[in-house]
């Protein structure tokens, strides 16, 4: 953790004496590592965990940045749901408290237009919003971003899960091009680098927590002896109770019968294989990857281009066809600073490949013991998330914004008990906490998507 002190940086004085009287001394990592370039006018992409400080990092340099006698939108941030928006607003007028006549404004689904749109006639000099909100309201021509300086987008990572991707396009679309773009994000997918490259100039990459390395995964080898292979791979995910996992196996005929075992023991499990149709594969990987199932079991083949940032495990059911192929099977965990963990099962017949494996490693391996067998008597964790399935998507003109707005318009729920959306040309999936699934479904079926009724099945 860094002790450099926020009077080290060029601040204004109004600035300063307020984060002195906050308690303020001492800057976070990402505050120390990223605060310096923001307020040098660089583009910054920042790796931050909630809790990191990263709202105080763009929040001050747009604050040193802000001409408060120009009573024009000058600075924007885009969030992933209307909770966060609103963290982020009571967190800036904090910090700019000592400033005068500083207007933050939020702009969020779920809420009635009407007001907004009469606070957007009187101005503002911030701008904090999600990006459905957002979007509608350039849109309907009530909100200009010609004046912005300053682009931030919080928790990109959360808002491209939730299918925001063609939103932000539009909006940054309206924004100036000579300006300074802010990215926060705690993972970074490949669609993060995507947009950074479209969006940023020359950026500065500030990473706080430690990126996927060698020490990220923990590698375990068991010899399963008498034990069947499917009864180790039970002992296995009921001693680590992984939210992910993702089993390896070398037909489809197994993936299918594994996944069918695991269910019928009680595992939230679904097989992926080059059998199934498109439109199944889709929602197999929907599911799996809006952690509302815990257990994949695939082929190699079809688990290509399977990108499913923090995996909790890998489970080899047996040893891969050769070592390459291995050692990317157990690179899918332990990604992004995460732990993550690699277990393989092998017989006495196959000691020939964890031979083969350690020559091409360099390393010895360990072989380990499976859990005992007194796991088996523990209860199976449920996922924390559902997967509704909305039958109206792209060709409906429908958003992921209109969805959010949706479940969390008034009296609804969270927008962090909302998880991924993702829209097909017919359809939608929308990823709901598991404790207020009956709660989201009579929100989308009691309200209206564009005008109309919809149709909604739990998963």
């Amino acid at each position: 953790m860094s002790q450099l002190s926020f009077s080290s940086l060029q601040l204004q004085s109004d600035l300063l004496n307020n984060l002195e009287t906050l308690g303020y001394t001492s800057m976070t990592e990402i505050q120390s590592q990223s605060l310096p370039h923001i307020l040098d006018g660089n583009d910054v992409i920042a790796q931050g965990q909630t809790g990191s400080g990263k709202t105080a990092a763009f929040g001050l340099g747009l604050l040193e940045k802000l001409d408060v006698e120009r009573f024009r939108i000058q600075s924007l941030i885009l969030c992933p749901t209307r909770e966060l928006a609103d963290q982020v607003a009571k967190e800036i007028r904090k910090l700019g408290r000592g400033i005068h006549n500083i207007k933050v404004l939020t702009l969020c689904g779920g809420m009635p237009l009407g007001p907004q749109i009469g606070s957007l006639e009187h101005g503002a000099h911030i701008v904090v919003g999600t990006p459905g909100r957002i979007e509608d309201h350039l849109r309907k021509g009530k909100l200009k971003l010609d004046h912005v300086n300053l682009l931030v987008l919080d928790e990109a990572d959360r808002m491209l899960e939730m299918g925001f991707q063609d939103a932000l396009d539009a909006i940054i679309e309206c924004t100036p091009s000579e300006r300074q773009t802010l990215l926060f994000s705690a993972t970074f997918p490949d669609q993060i680098q995507s947009i950074a490259k479209r969006i940023m100039k020359q950026p500065v990459m500030v990473q706080v927590a430690s990126t996927h390395d060698s020490t990220s995964i923990q590698q375990h080898v068991y010899e399963i002896g008498d034990i069947d292979r499917l009864t180790a791979v039970r002992l296995l995910l009921m001693q680590h109770n992984p939210e992910s996992a993702v089993i390896f196996c070398t037909t489809k005929r197994e993936t299918q019968e594994i996944a069918d075992e695991l269910r019928r023991y009680g595992f939230s499990a679904l097989a992926l294989n080059g059998d199934l149709e498109q439109k199944d594969r889709d929602q197999t990987l929907t599911r799996f990857m809006n952690k509302s199932i815990s257990v994949l079991v695939a082929t190699d083949v079809a688990a290509r281009g399977l990108d499913v940032e923090a995996l909790d495990m890998v489970i080899n059911y047996q040893f891969a066809h050769d070592n390459e192929v291995h050692v990317h099977r157990i690179g899918r965990t332990g990604r992004a600073g995460n732990q993550g963990m690699a277990c393989t099962l092998y017989d006495e017949k196959e000691h020939y490949k964890l031979d083969a494996l350690e020559a091409y490693l360099g390393h010895s391996i360990e072989v380990e013991s499976l859990p005992s067998f007194d796991v088996l008597d523990k209860p199976i964790s449920v996922p924390l998330m559902t997967t509704l399935r909305i039958d109206a998507g792209k060709k409906q003109k429908i958003r992921p914004g209109d969805i959010l707005g949706a479940l969390t318009r008034e009296n609804g729920i969270a927008g962090s008990q909302v998880g991924k959306i993702q829209l097909a040309p017919n359809w939608a999936y929308v990823a709901v906490s598991r404790d207020i699934v009956k709660k989201a479904l009579n929100m989308l079926e009691q309200g209206k998507l564009k005008g109309r009724k919809i149709r909604v099945q739990r998963l």
